[in-house]
This record gives structure tokens, sequence and C-alpha cells, in this order.
């Protein structure tokens, strides 16, 4: 089953759903804010995608960070900075059991429909 992992503030985050609906796909709904994030769940996308491709750059979250912080930034440390603030993770984020796909743009989803 597909999972969508999303904060529900997320603007691009209602369009992915609304995406996943018009095509019928089931999915299970999981709130990175409400439901949390687990190290194995960070993990496992970390499997697929890498560390400074999952960060979110353009987050209020991001934004609030020390200088230091972002100026040092590397796979470990944005690991833990995502584990800390899942904020930090790019989305929606999509597990379809056999791949991540982070971020949302119209038409993402269709080739899951066939």
């Amino acid at each position: 089953m597909l999972t969508l992992y999303v904060i529900k503030s997320c603007d691009t985050c209602r369009r992915a759903r609304k995406a996943l609906d018009s095509l019928g796909l089931e999915y299970h709904l999981h709130d990175l804010r409400g439901d949390g994030l687990t190290a194995s769940m960070l993990d496992t996308w970390l499997s697929h995608v890498p560390a400074l491709d999952m960060l979110n750059k353009r987050s209020t979250t991001w934004r609030s960070l020390d200088e230091h912080s972002k100026a040092s930034i590397d796979t470990d440390s944005a690991r833990q900075l995502m584990l800390e603030h899942p904020t930090l993770i790019k989305r929606p984020l999509l597990d379809t059991g056999d791949t991540i796909m982070i971020g949302y743009r119209d038409g993402d989803y269709d080739e899951l429909s066939g």
C-alpha cells in the first residue's frame, strides 16, 4: 500500500492527496508532525534518496537554524536535523513500497494508476 507522508498544513501535500484521490488510489496518510518520525523510517528513505536531496532548504525551520548548522551540513548532520525537525523533510513524500517520491507536481502520480 502507498503511504503519503505530509504536514497537514502544507498546500503541496493537499494537492498530492487530491491527485491520489482523483486517481482512485488507496493510501495511508502519515502526518509527520502528528504521527512522528522514527529513525528507521528516515533510514529507509535515505537508502533510496540522498539526505541532502531530501532536505527542505526552503522551509521556515531551515531558515530558523543557526548559520553554522546550515554552513556545515553534510549527510550525517542532515539526517540528525531531520530526525529532530521532521519539517526539514521535503514533502510530500510518497512511499510506494518500491520507490520514494519526494515533492509533488501535477501529473507526478499518474503512472501509479496504470
